[in-house]
């Protein structure tokens, strides 16, 4: 095999996966990340006096492929398994849902419903050939399986959560993935619905994943912002940076949000700019809120209630030991809408007073004295929306500029984001590349 000079631009998961698969076929490879660390959307903040993840990340007993890198990078035995529980905002109050009997009990459905509601995971827990789901609106398949009283209480509410109003040209295989994922936890954990978590967080991972990196001859050069990438007077790809300074390299990977890793590239054909841009993104808008109690034994409280402004309420402190988090509670309060939504213009002091507002509702016993810090974290490209033949309309990871390859999130058609299918993208997608 050839040894080749590689370099990639983004240094998140997406990137470090492939610096260090390339540095381990004998690859030279470079890293070029625009932010002073690595990390992208696993990198920490601080929270208070806490320093834990931007945003919220689990690791579920199947994901297989993070579970394997962590063992590279010398964390998997580190890994701490919790048992979680999972509840429902409905109507102003909270329920649990995380076993059959409170499946049974559970408000607002009756036995038919329920019934139904449990044929419809069951069955897409069982489905093998997602491209079939592909062809059919989510909203479609949902109806038929589940019934439009059980879609208007629970699966509506869940869709618009989740994925703004772009659910309504969302497919069936955005269901379907989001089952399969929680349905494989709970299959690998005895029936149990189990997490974990590095103690840290990812910045142990990051910091971990450097040092492996560094030691296989990877080299990383951060705060380095790419301007344009295109062919050389060699014929070989060149990426110019911000300071004026180019680099050419055999070959390069770009692992940033299409539509960026387009404009960065001018020499791209017309019809591969018009796929790249034809990508719609969800970016998120989320709170994280440290406080001096916990709400519930809940890890996911899901919110049916249309007047509740953010997705969901995430307790990462019903999975993390709170030894971690200075013996305190993190709350992550996330809200998905399109990239160029307005509430990206919003400044934190609003979006923090809107957020925190409704949170009290959810939660009435709730003050001012319990909230010790609030902050935002906002990212504009997160999850790509998997339309009808999603698959079909995705651009080739090569380009038609020799020795450029985009790869990135957006090549999740039949998963949902998460580190694990980051990774897999990252493995399998270099495969093709180097096969």
């Amino acid at each position: 095999m050839e040894i080749k000079n590689w370099g990639i631009v983004g240094g998140g998961i997406m990137g470090m996966t492939l610096a260090h698969k390339l540095s381990q076929q004998g690859h030279k490879v470079t890293i070029y990340e625009s932010a002073s660390e690595l990390g992208g959307l696993v990198s920490p903040w601080k929270i208070g006096d806490v320093e834990w993840d931007k945003f919220y990340h689990v690791i579920l007993l199947s994901d297989s492929r993070t579970r394997s890198i962590l063992k590279d990078i010398g964390l998997e035995n580190k890994i701490e398994w919790v048992e979680t529980k999972t509840g429902f905002y409905i109507k102003g109050k909270l329920y649990s849902m995380s076993n059959t009997f409170e499946f049974l009990r559970f408000p607002t459905l009756n036995l038919i419903d329920k019934f139904r509601l449990g044929l419809t995971i069951i069955l897409a827990s069982r489905i093998k050939n997602w491209k079939k789901l592909e062809k059919i609106q989510v909203t479609k398949w949902l109806r038929r399986w589940s019934g439009a009283r059980t879609y208007k209480k629970i699966w509506l509410p869940l869709l618009r959560a989740k994925l703004g109003e772009s659910y309504n040209k969302t497919s069936a295989v955005f269901i379907w993935a989001t089952i399969q994922r929680l349905y494989g936890a709970r299959r690998s954990g005895l029936k149990k619905e189990m997490f974990g978590y590095i103690p840290g967080g990812y910045k142990i991972v990051i910091e971990a994943f450097k040092k492996t990196l560094l030691s296989e001859g990877v080299e990383i050069k951060t705060n380095y912002i790419a301007k344009e990438i295109k062919t050389s007077e060699a014929g070989k790809p060149s990426i110019l940076f911000a300071n004026e300074q180019s680099t050419e390299f055999d070959k390069v990977i770009l692992t940033l949000p299409s539509s960026i890793s387009c404009k960065l590239c001018p020499q791209l054909l017309l019809e591969e700019r018009e796929k790249l841009n034809d990508i719609e993104y969800l970016g998120v808008i989320c709170v994280s809120v440290l406080l001096d109690k916990s709400l519930s034994n809940f890890y996911i409280t899901n919110i049916t209630d249309s007047q509740i402004p953010f997705t969901g309420v995430i307790e990462m402190s019903a999975l993390v030991d709170k030894k971690y988090l200075g013996g305190k509670a993190l709350v992550y309060l996330p809200k998905y809408v399109l990239s160029n939504d307005s509430l990206f213009n919003e400044s934190d002091e609003e979006i923090k007073r809107y957020f925190i507002i409704n949170f009290k509702k959810m939660y009435p016993w709730l003050t001012d004295d319990n909230i010790k810090f609030a902050g935002v974290a906002r990212a504009k490209h997160v999850i790509t929306v998997a339309k009808l033949d999603y698959s079909e309309m995705l651009p080739r990871v090569s380009t038609s500029i020799p020795g450029v390859y985009i790869i990135n999130t957006s090549h999740i058609k039949d998963g949902t984001l998460n580190v694990n299918e980051t990774i897999r993208v990252a493995e399998t997608k270099l495969e093709e590349i180097v096969n």
